[in-house]
């Protein structure tokens, strides 16, 4: 009885682990694990530096892109909106800037490939080789 039940439920696991949202970095970026402290950080634009000292590009999907909001809330465990409010607040008072945001995640993986510094983040069913996972801790 548990065996069918088991093969019933095979391909919704690989289907889950293709929608995983992975964080992905340029090939060249010397990192390739963060905390999550440091990823928030990142994403928030108040780190804006690799702990290496090179400079991080941050690329976004739009706030009402699903996979956006299932990386803010799975993997920095903050809410879009909160993202938001941080890097207006950054940019009405001149103290910083927003991430660079991208249409899609083919747009993403391109950009992030072609960036020295460039972090991302889109569903694993959309790595290729020319991008590097970076683990979170």
């Amino acid at each position: 009885m548990l065996l069918p039940l088991l093969v019933a439920l095979l391909p919704l696991s690989a289907h889950a682990a293709e929608r995983q949202v992975v964080l992905i970095a340029h090939p060249q970026v010397a990192n390739t694990s963060l905390t999550r402290d440091t990823t928030r950080a990142i994403f928030a634009m108040r780190q804006r530096s690799w702990p290496d000292g090179q400079a991080v590009r941050v690329f976004v999907l739009p706030n009402n892109h699903p996979v956006h909001a299932r990386f803010a809330k799975e993997r920095l465990t903050v809410y879009p909106h909160q993202l938001q409010l941080a890097w207006d607040r950054m940019v009405f008072s001149g103290t910083g800037q927003a991430p660079s945001q991208v249409g899609s995640q083919i747009e993403m993986l391109e950009r992030v490939a072609t960036t020295p510094g460039a972090l991302g983040y889109l569903e694993r069913e959309y790595l290729d080789d020319r991008v590097q996972v970076v683990t979170m801790e």
